[in-house]
């Protein structure tokens, strides 16, 4: 070969070397990760599946129920344990987690070492849907509570009223804590004992899954109930670093009084001015609303007050008398037992537990004979009128009209197939 092919050959090759350093320069440059994606590509590895946060490779899984009466160190003396570690055990969760406690049908999972021993490394018992205990016993016992992730969806639920709020929600199968939000918001506007068919609700609320299983409620954004032809809107707003519901007009939901001293019963006797004692079998007025529930239903104040009464008579059985202000007093009669604490001279705030539903005195069967009085005189319950408190306060009605605009919206967006928009996903 000649000498000036040979420069030709060298030189080509210098140049051709050149351009392919500048190339990867700048390709290097300009797409820096996906370079190194193709050059890694090869060694990625694959993430190790984990169980309650622990790497699983290196185990044996096996899982179990605890059975009746069976207690935690029975499911232990199954595995083998170091020497003294059951000591260690309840010496170790004294004021972490009371042993004694575990509960019949929670699950546990235990992790075996894969060698001839098969030791215990862990163990970890579900104590609620949410809540989990980690027992480690390599090297040292420890013991670390721990909770699952919450997983936060929104949803809107429509319901049509048949025969009472409690049957439409199980019915439709919709989470039953809507229908105990709702008697908690409307507990001071609606009679939920005097429900009408056609009535209907709306709610927007977040509810709470672990995996799969809903574990509760979480915040709840909007709420509409149509009762007796009236429009209830339930309008979430902050005013002086309190959230509570308005309704459309700005006006508190919250009362002075609640509607009734108890949930989810039924009125088995009205007011009424002559009325046949089922006892003493003669005609009388009766001043009082009864409202039929079990033993031992939970009795509440209506509002805020002091007892001046909390005995025995023979007529009344257990009864509880309150005096609420200078106009209106409150009675609660044939209780089965009072509250903690309930006696004469105590305050009370409303919503407070101050007895249960019993059939002492003169009475036919379980129930609470309720009843009001205005300046010393027996009133119907189901027609009083309760004052709202705490309307929005006129420097807040700007924000207040903005955020009522969007909640009405959203509410009225919401129909009878019982969803309407997207579900939106969050981690709590």
């Amino acid at each position: 070969m000649s000498k000036r092919g040979l420069v030709l050959i060298v030189t080509g090759s210098i140049i051709i070397l050149a351009a392919a350093g500048y190339w990867f320069k700048s390709a290097r440059q300009s797409h820096p990760d996906e370079l190194l994606v193709h050059a890694d590509s090869c060694s990625v590895e694959r993430p190790v599946p984990r169980l309650y946060g622990i790497a699983i490779d290196s185990f044996t899984i096996e899982e179990g129920i605890v059975k009746r009466n069976q207690t935690l160190g029975q499911i232990l003396q199954h595995y083998s344990l170091r020497e003294g570690s059951m000591a260690r055990l309840v010496n170790y969760t004294k004021g972490i987690f009371d042993v004694r406690k575990i509960r019949t049908g929670n699950r546990y999972t235990v992790f075996l070492s894969r060698d001839s021993l098969s030791q215990l490394q862990y163990m970890v018992y579900e104590h609620s849907p949410v809540d989990y205990v980690v027992f480690n016993f390599i090297d040292s016992l420890n013991v670390d509570l721990r909770q699952k992730e919450i997983i936060s969806r929104q949803k809107n639920v429509y319901g049509k009223i048949e025969n009472s709020l409690w049957e439409t929600v199980t019915h439709n199968n919709i989470n039953p804590n809507v229908a105990l939000e709702m008697s908690e918001i409307y507990a001071w506007t609606i009679d939920f004992f005097g429900l009408q068919p056609e009535d209907s609700f709306s709610i927007i609320y977040d509810e709470l899954y672990v995996d799969t299983v809903s574990v509760g409620m979480g915040e709840i954004h909007a709420a509409y109930f149509r009762h007796a032809g009236k429009d209830l809107y339930a309008i979430p707003f902050v005013q002086d670093s309190v959230s509570t519901f308005f309704d459309a007009d700005g006006n508190s939901l919250r009362r002075a009084f609640l509607k009734a001293p108890l949930r989810f019963t039924r009125i088995s006797s009205r007011y009424s001015s002559a009325r046949l004692h089922p006892i003493l079998r003669i005609v009388r007025p009766h001043y009082g609303v009864d409202y039929a529930a079990p033993v031992g239903t939970p009795v509440y104040a209506i509002g805020d007050g002091r007892i001046v009464e909390a005995a025995y008579q023979s007529g009344n059985g257990y009864y509880v008398k309150i005096t609420h202000n200078s106009v209106y007093a409150s009675q609660y009669m044939h209780l089965s037992r009072f509250g903690e604490g309930i006696k004469a001279g105590v305050y009370v705030k409303q919503g407070d537990l101050i007895g249960y539903v019993g059939s002492t005195g003169l009475s036919t069967g379980p129930h609470l004979d309720f009843r009001v009085y205005q300046n010393g005189s027996p009133i119907d319950p189901l027609k009083m009128e309760s004052p709202p408190v705490d309307p929005v306060k006129p420097q807040n009605l700007a924000a207040f009209d903005s955020v009522r605009t969007l909640t009405i919206a959203r509410l009225n967006e919401i129909g009878p197939r019982g969803y309407s928009g997207q579900d939106f996903l969050s981690n709590k």
